[in-house]
C-alpha cells in the first residue's frame, strides 16, 4: 500500500469513528480526538485519553502536558507534528477526566490498532500506564518498565514499544519529568 493509500485509509478510519463508533463517551464529549501529526511517521505516541483542552480543540496533547511533551522532544531534536503521529487509547474525553473504563478501552482498541497498522511506525512510545499495559499486554506498571524498549507485534506490525511516563505526571512531579527527559534521550537511537 502506498503512502497516499494509507493516508486515505486513515481518513476512512476517522470517518468511521465519527459516524459508526459505538463509544459510550460520544454523548458527553465535545469533539472526537482522533490524532495529529505525520501520518507516515516512524514515531508514534499513544497517551491515555483527551483532557479538557483536547476535547475543546479536537487535537491530542494541546494543553500543559502537550507543551511538556514538545519540550522533551525538541531537547532530542524531534518535532512532534513533523516527525511523529500522536493519539490516545481513548479518542473521547472521559467525564471529569476520570480513568478510562475497560469497556471503553475495548471499544477503542481496534481503531488504535488500525491507526498503528496504517501509519506503520517503527517506534511506538506509550505515555503512562493505560497505553503501556494495553499495547504491551502486560500489567506491569510504568515505573518498572519506563525507558526500556520492548519488541511487540501490534496488529500485523512488529514495532519497538518504548514506555514512558505520561507528561501530566511529569507536570505534577519534577522527578518524573527528569526521568522522562532521560527516557527520551534514547529515541533518536531507536529511530535509527
Amino acid at each position: 500500500m502506498t503512502v497516499a493509500q494509507r493516508r486515505e485509509e486513515l481518513i476512512g478510519v476517522l470517518r468511521e469513528m465519527e459516524t459508526d463508533h459505538a463509544c459510550p463517551l460520544a454523548e458527553s464529549r465535545n469533539k472526537l480526538v482522533f490524532g495529529a501529526g505525520n501520518a507516515d511517521a516512524d514515531l508514534m505516541f499513544v497517551g491515555e485519553a483527551p483532557g479538557a483542552n483536547e476535547d475543546q480543540q479536537g487535537l491530542p496533547f494541546v494543553g500543559r502536558a502537550g507543551k511538556l511533551l514538545d519540550e522533551l522532544l525538541v531537547s532530542v531534536g524531534i518535532e512532534r507534528l513533523k516527525d511523529a503521529f500522536t493519539t490516545n487509547v481513548l479518542n473521547c474525553r472521559p467525564p471529569g477526566n476520570r480513568d478510562p473504563l475497560p469497556n471503553e478501552i475495548e471499544i477503542c482498541k481496534p481503531f488504535l490498532f488500525r491507526k498503528i497498522e496504517l501509519i506503520e511506525p517503527k517506534v511506538v512510545v506509550t505515555l503512562g500506564n493505560f497505553a503501556t499495559k494495553l499495547l504491551s499486554g502486560s500489567q506491569t506498571g510504568i515505573t518498572k518498565v519506563h525507558g526500556v524498549p520492548q519488541t511487540h507485534t501490534l496488529g500485523h506490525r512488529t514495532v519497538t514499544l518504548f514506555p514512558s511516563f505520561h507528561p501530566s505526571a511529569g507536570l505534577r512531579t519534577p522527578a518524573v519529568a527528569e526521568q522522562m527527559r532521560e527516557d527520551f534521550k534514547a529515541l533518536p537511537g531507536l529511530l535509527g
